[in-house]
Parts: C-alpha cells; structure tokens; sequence
C-alpha cells in the first residue's frame, strides 16, 4: 500500500496545489476541510471536518504517514477588530494539529506546519501564526513530534482568490482586468519576497516527506529575492499589456507596517534539496493567462 499525505485547509490556494503535487508524486491524499471540493485530482479522498475539533483531526491523522497543517484564518486589517476566530483557528487549531501528531499510537508521522513570513508584525494574523511556530517548536522538543516550520512567503499564481480577503496578485490582476488603475497601499516600496505557488507547494511536501531533521529551526520558503509592492505591480502591468493602466498610491491599511521587508533565506532549504524558482516575470505571465482565462474578473 502506498504512503498517504493529510492535507488539511485542502481547498485553498494553497492547499489545493498542495494535493495536486503530492498526487504527482504518487502519493494518497487525504483532503481535509469543511466542504467538498471539485478542484482536487481524481482519487483524492475527502474528510470533511474543522482543524478546530481535535476529535475530527486527531481521526484524520491515524491515517496517513505525513500530515501537512495549511488550515488557517487569514486577513490583517480583516482582523484587526476581532482577533477571536485568528486565535481560534491558527493557533488553537494548530495545537490540535500538534497534539494529534503526538497522539498517533501506529507510528510517528512527519509533518509540516506553515507559518508566514511576517509573522513579526502586530496584527491578529501574525501574532497567531507566530504563537503556532512557538507551540510547533516546544511540541518538537518537549514531545518528540516530527513537525517541520515552513514559511511561506508572498504566494501568488493561478486559483488564489482577489477577495474578502484582500491578497495584493489578484487584487492588482483583477483591477488591472478591468482598465483600473492598481491601488498600492503606502508609498509601494515595502519589500516583498515573491514564490510562486507551485515552488511553495513543492517545498512543503518535501518538508512532509524528506528526512531531513530540521524541526528545531525554521525553513524559509522564500526566492531571497528583493521585490518593492511597486515592482509587482509593474510585473502585473507588463503581464497585462494595458498602457492606460497607472500604479496610485493610498494610505497604508491597518496592521501593516510603513516600510516593511519581507525576507526570505533560500539558504534554509538546503536540507530539502537544490531550489530552482520560477521568476516573477515568467510566473506573472501565467498568472494573468490563468485569470484571463477562467476567472470571473469582469465588473
């Protein structure tokens, strides 16, 4: 019988690449999530269930042999007036993640808990995930857990959605779409450090699955490349091809910090294996095409 990956927060950006590369790779999936999904490969098993009840996740992860925890609440100035159900899902969630890898009587499954780059900044969000890394890494110690820390940096590509939450790729393509102008928050030259989804998936499942040892350390999955919120938008414009479309600039939101630098260490990955990342012009390109295509931008 082959070895089985749980995926928990299956049906999102991320998550849904996620069961796409592990599926490529030749393992089962489990797909765990509130709903049902039609976007996961043929032959992805679904469980339906809520990483905030430790009863339905401990069930899920006595069955597979990696566990990869993507189940997550995001927003920053969403969340700023009710930092409640962050807390709930992030970080209690992630406690029941991690007492459910404890648990497992069978064996000991690796497993992977993504945190983000800015964990550092005071917004409900951040602060959450950087409680989840904390317990991740006492569970690892104090508990013997097999839980790898990857830091998903600024994903972007096909599928990701450009709201309620509002996520700066698909928020500038779809403005962009439209003949708007793209609305960057503050003066745009915050830094951020651009991975594509597909990059970042195979990094998380390689953290699942490699022996590699590293749970007592963060791995960075994060290009090292410098690129300015105004640089992005530029890539986007590129990618559009539209003249009449200008870059405007507003007051930075809630939760964010004026001149911030999001940052990864490539370096961290060594452990995994040599990274090649797709660069931001090529994965633009086909970001664009994807939400041209099948994305229902139109006003």
């Amino acid at each position: 019988m082959g070895k089985k990956v749980l995926v928990t927060g299956a049906n999102g950006f991320i998550g849904t690449q996620v069961v796409i590369e592990a599926t490529n790779r030749g393992f089962g999936v489990i797909a765990f999530d509130r709903h049902q999904s039609n976007h996961h490969p043929e032959g992805t098993e679904t469980f339906l269930g809520d990483i905030r009840d430790f009863e339905s996740i401990n069930e899920a992860v006595q069955k597979v042999d990696y566990a990869i925890n993507l189940a997550g609440i995001l927003g920053t100035q969403e969340l700023v007036n009710d930092p409640i159900p962050a807390v709930q899902t992030n970080t209690i969630g992630c406690l029941n993640f991690l007492k459910a890898m404890k648990s497992s009587k069978f064996h000991a499954p690796q497993g992977v808990e993504i945190g983000i780059g800015n964990h550092y900044m005071n917004n409900p969000y951040s602060i959450s995930k950087d409680m989840a890394e904390r317990f991740t890494f006492m569970y690892n110690k104090e508990h013997g857990t097999k839980v790898a820390i990857v830091r998903g940096f600024n994903a972007y590509g096909p599928r990701q959605h450009h709201k309620p939450v509002r996520k700066m790729v698909p928020y500038f393509i779809v403005q962009a779409l439209n003949g708007e102008n793209l609305e960057v928050y503050g003066d745009g030259e915050q830094i951020a450090d651009m991975i594509h989804v597909n990059d970042l998936a195979r990094i998380l499942v390689d953290a699942a699955v490699k022996d590699h040892g590293v749970y007592d350390s963060v791995l960075e999955a994060g290009t090292g490349i410098r690129s300015s919120v105004n640089q992005v938008a530029e890539a986007i414009k590129k990618a559009i091809g539209n003249p009449d479309v200008q870059i405007t600039h507003t007051e930075m939101r809630p939760g964010e910090t004026k001149g911030a630098v999001v940052l990864g260490d490539p370096s961290t990955l060594k452990p995994l294996g040599e990274q090649k990342f797709i660069s931001l012009d090529e994965g633009m390109k086909q970001t664009v095409e994807w939400y041209r295509e099948n994305y229902d931008w139109k006003k």
